[in-house]
């Protein structure tokens, strides 16, 4: 199954078993990921937001990338000290999406133009398949978190709250 986005992509190329899930986005939607759970009817914990941090490296942007559930924030000193630096913060959206090849909104840990370190929080692998961007607003894939973690090489550490 394809969807044509670099994600999907992705996964068929990798032999990924997956599951894709379209719906209709409200562009006035103030959660691109609250929306997707609520769509799609699947329980927010099990439905993954992809964000980008910058470490704030001398000269240019130090990009990684943060999974966490779409009900949770980002846990800034948890997620830097999983990538090892000394402190993140999210990255410009412009700056993200030139990096990513992806519009904010439909940013996937997937199929990135440029892959970034990505680090998973833990509670993904609590479940048999989360949900995450399939690369487009209105577009998400479900697959199993194992899955996501070896096609991203991924880390899995605690840095939702």
């Amino acid at each position: 199954m394809s969807g044509g986005t670099p994600a999907t992509v992705a996964l068929d190329q990798a032999g990924v078993s997956y599951t894709l899930h379209s719906y209709e986005h409200d562009p006035r939607s103030q959660s691109y990921g609250l929306e997707a759970a609520r769509a799609l009817g699947l329980e927010p914990l099990q439905v993954f937001k992809t964000l980008v941090v910058d470490s704030g490296g001398t000269g240019r942007p130090h990009l990684a990338v943060a999974v966490v559930p779409v009900s949770s924030q980002l846990d800034l000193g948890n997620c830097a000290a999983a990538l090892g630096v000394k402190r993140v913060a999210l990255a410009d959206p412009v700056v993200a999406g030139r990096s990513t090849g992806y519009v904010l909104g439909g940013i996937s840990p997937l199929g990135q133009k440029n892959p970034l370190p990505t680090v998973i929080d833990e509670t993904a692998q609590l479940w048999d398949a989360i949900y995450v961007s399939a690369g487009k607003r209105g577009l998400s894939v479900g697959l199993d978190p194992a899955d996501l973690g070896r096609l991203t090489s991924a880390t899995f550490a605690d840095i939702a709250r």
